[in-house]
């Protein structure tokens, strides 16, 4: 199994409730594709984190392989996901991929 985990930070612009907006919309979206992707065992997105965090979001997902993952990255409604309702609103993402 492989772990695919995503860190993303918002725009410092955004109002708190725009960045409450994109947190919603993020979670629905990518948790939506739970049972469309091949490989893609589990998807989880944490988006209330507690004061002490440092970020503003996590995606938590599981993968059969790295095969799985190239073509969730891949995949038109993981890419549409994201062009949508994540990559115009974050200023930072971090990411770490490990086997299990």
């Amino acid at each position: 199994m492989l772990k695919h985990i995503i860190l993303w930070t918002l725009k410092p612009e955004l109002s708190e409730e725009e960045k409450n907006t994109v947190r919603r919309n993020t979670k629905e979206q990518l948790e939506a594709l739970a049972g469309k992707i091949e490989g893609l065992v589990s998807i989880r997105v944490h988006i209330n984190g507690l004061a002490t965090s440092n970020t503003d979001m996590m995606l938590d997902s599981v993968f059969t392989d790295k095969q799985a993952l190239a073509r969730y990255a891949s995949h038109p409604l993981h890419v549409a996901a994201a062009d949508n309702y994540i990559r115009p609103y974050y200023s930072e993402r971090r990411c770490f991929d490990f086997e299990e």
